[in-house]
């Protein structure tokens, strides 16, 4: 993850402390949210559970009780402490912290095991800031890909170090086959690519575009559609492809690595409408 100033947290937690977020196994990897290490404190004792959603003021999880948890939690009244745990990029330690909570209503999940409860919890203070960080930077990525998803970043060998991105890895699979192909430009609803092919046969085929990065252990894949071709200059057997992305199908993390890029404050966002070349010097003054 980037740097993230304490404005932009403060932003995040003003805009989106209401948002909930459920963890999906995309959204837990896209977080890397680390569910076997979460657990919740009462009064001493320690209990396993699964976060089921969570906000910037409360959490929903799933636990299995007994009365000697129904004890506790009435003489803490209803307070406990959750614990939430993350991967760290380059560290052996989880990033780990516990947040004050008040349970306010517990459900019963099924009929055939009342031991098994669904908790509602209202933290009881500020989450800290990297949980903002974390939530705020997902539920930011999300509404970003809708109102700038035709901002383009143009791929320069220096932009393709800044995103960490594995050039020479990336795949394109055009009706199942895999084609190697370079990247030109990325947005969050499509991408340009180039690659060794007759146009003609590629033109409204489905894609899935195969994305490497540096800091990942999988590939990112996006699927989506090719509508067009563009000509490369000199090269009859080489064609650049423009990619329309499925939106309903784009992964949670190739939204949230173009957002850390768009809004990164000393990166350059080169957008597909007109830009201001004395405050963009990177665009050389051009519309891309």
């Amino acid at each position: 993850m980037g740097i993230t100033t304490s404005q932009q947290i403060q932003r995040y937690y003003e805009l989106y402390k209401d948002n909930d977020v459920t963890f999906t196994k995309e959204v837990t990897a896209a977080i890397d949210l680390l569910p076997k290490l979460i657990f919740f404190k009462c009064i001493g004792s320690q209990w396993p559970c699964l976060i089921c959603s969570a906000s910037m003021n409360g959490a929903r999880l799933f636990a299995t009780l007994n009365e000697t948890f129904y004890e506790q939690i009435k003489k803490s009244g209803n307070i406990i402490q959750i614990r939430f745990a993350f991967k760290q990029e380059d560290k052996n330690d989880p990033l780990s912290f516990y947040i004050s909570s008040k349970v306010t209503g517990f459900t019963p999940y099924g009929k055939t095991d009342k031991d098994i409860n669904f908790l509602t919890t209202l933290y009881t203070q500020k989450p800290p800031d990297s949980f903002i960080e974390i939530i705020g930077g997902l539920l930011d990525a999300t509404m970003d890909s809708q109102k700038r998803k035709e901002d383009r970043i143009v791929i320069t060998a220096d932009i393709a170090r800044e995103l960490a991105l594995k050039m020479k890895e990336t795949v394109i699979n055009i009706e199942q086959v895999p084609r190697k192909c370079l990247i030109r430009d990325l947005s969050y609803s499509g991408a340009k690519v180039i690659l060794i092919g007759i146009a003609k046969y590629l033109i409204n085929k489905p894609a899935l575009l195969k994305i490497w990065f540096e800091d990942s252990k999988e590939a990112v894949v996006v699927p989506g559609l090719i509508l067009r071709d563009e000509e490369v200059s000199g090269r009859k057997d080489v064609t650049a492809l423009a990619i329309k992305f499925d939106e309903n199908r784009i992964p949670i993390e190739y939204k949230m690595r173009i957002n850390q890029y768009l809004k990164h404050p000393v990166k350059l966002a080169v957008s597909s409408r007109q830009v201001d070349p004395s405050k963009h010097p990177r665009t050389n003054g051009k519309k891309t």
